[in-house]
This record gives C-alpha cells, sequence and structure tokens, in this order.
C-alpha cells in the first residue's frame, strides 16, 4: 500500500505503507493513522499528512520554545488544535507554566492519538491541562487579557480550519493576550502556489493585527516542499532582541531540533521567500 498526497497538481509525495492503525469519520473530517517504514506512524486528515513520527519534532519544537525563549514568565497558555498533543508534550517541560487551554474541535483526533500516536499524546492527561472539544474562534472570541501565549496548530485553512485563518481570528487572538502576550502559528509552505497563497495572507492579517509581527523557518520533511513558515505576533516583545538565551539554556531542556544559536537564524529569510512576504 502507498499513501499519496497531491503536493501541486503537477506533484506528488508517496510514502509506502505498512499497516492501516485507525480510520474513522467524525462530523468534521476523516481520520487515518498509518504505520510507514520511512516516516513511522503517520497521522492524516482529510487526505492530508498532518504529522510523521520521524519529524514532528521539528515542528512542535519551534512553535513551543521559540516563544518560551523569548518569556519563560509565561504562566497561562491556550492551545488551539494541536490534538496529537506534540505541542503539550513540550509545553509541559516548563515549571513555570500553570495553566493550559486546549481546544481541538475534533475529539475523535485527540482520542485516535491517544491510541495510536504515544509519542506525541503522551502527556494529555497532564494536571495543569484543560481539554476543550469545541471551536476555537468560538472559544477565544470570549477571552480577554488572559494568556500569556496561544499557539494556533492548525490544519490548512479548508474545513474545521477555516475559521482560524480570518482577521476575525488575529484579532481575538490580539484581545486575548496579557499585555506583552505572543501569538504563533502555522503560516505555511514557500514552494507551490496553494501554500504561498495561504502564507502571505496569514502573514499579512498578523502585521495589520500585531505591532511586533515576524514569520521564522522551519524545515519539515514531510510537508508540501519541506520549508514551513511559522507566524510570530507579539504586543511588546520583539522575538530576537527579547530572546533570552542564558536562561532558557540554563533550564537544561533536551531539545532534538531547537537551540538558541538557532533561534536568531530561524527569523532571517532567503531572498526569495523575502519577495513573497513583501508582496503580501
Amino acid at each position: 500500500m502507498w499513501f499519496s498526497e497531491m503536493h501541486s497538481p503537477h506533484v506528488k509525495l508517496d510514502i509506502q505503507l505498512e499497516r492501516h492503525l485507525f480510520s474513522g469519520q467524525s462530523e468534521f473530517q476523516r481520520v487515518d493513522i498509518y504505520e510507514t517504514k520511512e516516516f513511522g506512524r503517520l497521522l492524516i486528515l482529510n487526505g492530508l499528512a498532518m504529522l510523521s513520527e520521524k519529524d514532528e519534532f521539528v515542528y512542535h519544537d519551534m512553535l513551543v520554545h521559540v516563544p518560551m525563549a523569548i518569556n519563560l514568565d509565561m504562566e497561562r497558555v491556550l492551545v488551539i488544535g494541536a490534538g496529537d498533543g506534540g505541542i503539550v508534550r513540550e509545553l509541559v517541560r516548563y515549571e513555570g507554566i500553570k495553566h493550559i487551554d486546549m481546544v481541538e474541535i475534533d475529539k475523535m483526533v485527540v482520542d485516535a492519538c491517544r491510541e495510536f500516536l504515544p509519542l506525541t499524546a503522551s502527556k494529555l492527561d497532564d494536571a495543569r491541562l484543560k481539554l476543550h472539544y469545541e471551536d476555537g474562534l468560538k472559544f477565544v472570541r470570549q477571552k480577554t487579557d488572559e494568556y500569556d501565549l496561544i499557539i494556533v496548530d492548525s490544519t490548512d485553512p479548508l474545513g474545521p480550519g477555516e475559521g482560524l485563518f480570518t482577521k476575525e481570528f488575529y484579532g481575538n487572538c490580539y484581545n486575548a493576550l496579557t499585555k506583552n502576550g505572543i501569538m504563533v502559528n502555522q503560516m505555511g509552505g514557500t514552494v507551490y502556489e496553494d501554500d504561498i497563497m495561504v502564507m502571505q495572507r496569514s502573514y499579512r492579517r498578523i502585521k495589520s493585527t500585531f505591532p511586533v509581527a515576524a514569520c521564522y523557518q522551519a524545515h519539515v520533511p514531510s510537508y508540501p516542499g519541506g520549508f514551513w513558515l511559522l507566524g510570530y505576533g507579539s504586543k511588546g516583545l520583539d522575538p530576537i532582541n527579547d530572546l533570552k538565551a542564558e536562561k532558557w539554556n540554563e533550564l537544561g531542556l533536551n531539545t532534538k531540533y531547537y537551540n538558541t544559536a538557532l533561534h536568531p537564524a530561524s527569523f532571517v529569510m532567503p531572498n526569495h521567500v523575502l519577495k513573497l512576504l513583501n508582496e503580501a
């Protein structure tokens, strides 16, 4: 068996499968988990690869440790999406975090990952975590000055993830953040036309919402093109000048991808990506 994903009308990714571990149809989407020889276990939503055990650490490291290294005093965190549990797994390594709200619209994703993806879902029972099975857009709309950090780990802007790319959503995230709050999100790829359009729209809305706005890069082999951008927005903290490298290194966290030397470098973009961002 092979799993095939169209990265563009002219490019297809094929991954050989060993076993089909789970398949279900929720009210929101189709959920599949496969065992593969090259990428380990693979989470598929609506026919698109969301996570592989081989490279998930890149994505989760960069969404969590980049903002945490900027402000180690963050206590309250909101996670939107992230049903696989990888974001929470990294967050609970910080003893200073007192509470995490995780809002995932599809309970089937969480249940399937608990059973078949223990590598990422192992910390979903942490005492500091409260799970909410509801729409992230509606949830954040009700919050004001409540979170030090918001992490948006959404699917692409299709189906249940569509509302998490709107101008209203970014404005609600801004309102939900505390004085020096930070929001990070996945923005999209830089290789294929559809991914570029999503990335540019997300970047444009972050820039129009937050006084401090930027994007940074991560290299995730299983994602279309491999070169992926993450968004950064803050009410006051600069992603490079406010980096607390020495304090973060004193924590002694063993990370597979992130380090404080990589941190400022990840905000440097190649010229062709700078052009795409300027066009946005």
